[in-house]
């Protein structure tokens, strides 16, 4: 049963519903929102803040104190593809960073719909080659990332196996958006829970966005359509409460079915995003624990290697042929 803090978490939300459904603000209003929001949270004590730049591209590092230098978790925020930063992430990073015991790098890819798809995945390739020409071995490397992000880190396996590129020692997905194309069957079941309502015409709105010209069945836009073969291993955490809990499950049984090995961890009607409440809710700490103990779990079989031979320079790979300006977000 969920806990009187969340219970409470979900009654503010339930009351904001009604006023957000109303006005329907714009992405300018949410990104502002969601901003502002971050400004109360702060990161874990001993782990300290580095900001860097890849190519143009906004990045931090959160380093736990004693953390091992020659690991870390490349992560990819959430937000539809369309809202979230750096900011609204780092606290989230940092305890998860902490848990770990590990350096995460966190990027700020650029958003839809000033830069669809591919932008973020070309973003996200080029973060992750970059940490293999800084000397970190593909198998001292895990992705992460929650909600929008944690889809973008499973297309970002998927685009690694194709190109035939070395692949990290692992994946975390914290309700993953796997699938962008959302049905008016889909609408129906949430239609009776206001506020799951609300997130599912946002999302159904969001997905073009980000896709752009390109189908929403595109595999790489929605890796619960491609083919999942060769992946490593997995770690999937979703609630049963969760507007994205149906394609997420079909995701992991086809994961398994293609012989990947997949960590599922179900949680019991908890709202989407409960980990970014993780200083609020016992259960996003519970969720975050079990990362750490998936983490150790991964690294514990993997030798720590020091230095890569020299790699030959990748570019990220390009999906779409249209000519886009590499501007950054701030």
């Amino acid at each position: 049963m969920p806990s009187t803090q969340h219970l409470l978490l979900k009654q503010i939300l339930t009351a904001a519903t009604g006023p957000l459904a109303r006005r329907r603000p714009g992405l300018g209003a949410m990104r502002l929102a969601m901003e502002m929001s971050s400004l109360f949270q702060f990161m874990p004590w001993g782990v300290h803040l580095e900001k860097t730049t890849i190519e143009g591209m906004s990045a931090e590092w959160a380093r736990p104190v004693g953390a091992n230098p020659h690991r870390v978790m490349l992560y990819l925020h959430g937000g539809g593809y369309v809202l979230g930063s750096l900011n609204t992430h780092r606290s989230l990073v940092g305890t998860l960073a902490k848990r770990c015991n590990t350096n995460a790098l966190a990027i700020n890819y650029r958003k839809a719909p000033d830069y669809p798809f591919p932008g973020a995945l070309d973003d996200a390739l080029l973060a992750y080659h970059w940490l293999l020409k800084q000397g970190f071995a593909p198998h001292n490397i895990i992705l992460a990332g929650d909600s929008a992000g944690g889809g973008l880190a499973l297309a970002l396996l998927i685009a690694l196996r194709e190109e035939g590129q070395p692949l990290p020692a692992a994946a975390v997905g914290l309700s993953p958006w796997t699938d962008l194309d959302m049905p008016d069957a889909l609408l129906r079941r949430v239609a009776r829970e206001e506020t799951q309502l609300l997130e599912a015409l946002e999302m159904r709105g969001w997905g073009p966005h980000y896709a752009g010209e390109t189908p929403l069945s595109h595999p790489l836009v929605s890796p619960a359509r491609a083919a999942v073969h060769g992946l490593p291993p997995l770690l999937i955490q979703i609630s049963d409460s969760e507007v994205l809990c149906e394609s997420v499950l079909c995701f992991t049984d086809k994961a398994r079915t293609a012989g990947v090995e997949v960590t599922l961890q179900s949680f019991t009607g908890l709202v989407h995003w409960w980990h970014l409440f993780w200083r609020l809710l016992p259960e996003a700490r519970e969720a975050l624990d079990g990362v750490a103990i998936f983490v150790d779990s991964i690294w514990a079989t993997q030798p720590v290697v020091l230095h890569l031979p020299t790699l030959r320079p990748t570019s990220p790979i390009v999906i779409a042929s249209a000519a886009r300006p590499r501007k950054r977000a701030a």
